[in-house]
């Protein structure tokens, strides 16, 4: 299940450099779909509630550009939940990071 996340109000900051999400065998994953190259950001997400920092998954076969610090809005961000041989937890993915005021795809 994908659930979209309603971004408004709350504020994206990207806290580690672009990395290649990679499977166990260190090779860089691709989308089954798309077969474009998947690409992980960590970011802090902050609201009047506090905050989290969460890594997000991006689809592409270049590398994202963006840069530590810089504060992001992400682009049809959605949450699956997971569950796998007694460990659960919540991926995050998105369309693409835009820089913030720029949140149109």
């Amino acid at each position: 299940m994908k659930l979209t996340i309603d971004t408004t109000g709350k504020t994206f900051t990207v806290t580690k450099a672009v990395e290649e999400k990679k499977d166990q065998n260190g090779r860089q994953k691709a989308d089954r779909n798309t077969n474009e190259l998947l690409w992980q950001v960590q970011v802090m997400a902050l609201d009047e509630t506090g905050g989290e920092v969460i890594n997000v998954t991006l689809a592409g076969n270049a590398m994202p550009k963006v840069n530590v610090g810089t504060v992001v809005a992400p682009v049809e961000l959605e949450a699956m939940p997971w569950a796998t041989n007694g460990r659960n937890g919540v991926a995050y993915r998105a369309k693409t990071l835009n820089p913030a005021g720029n949140a149109k795809a």
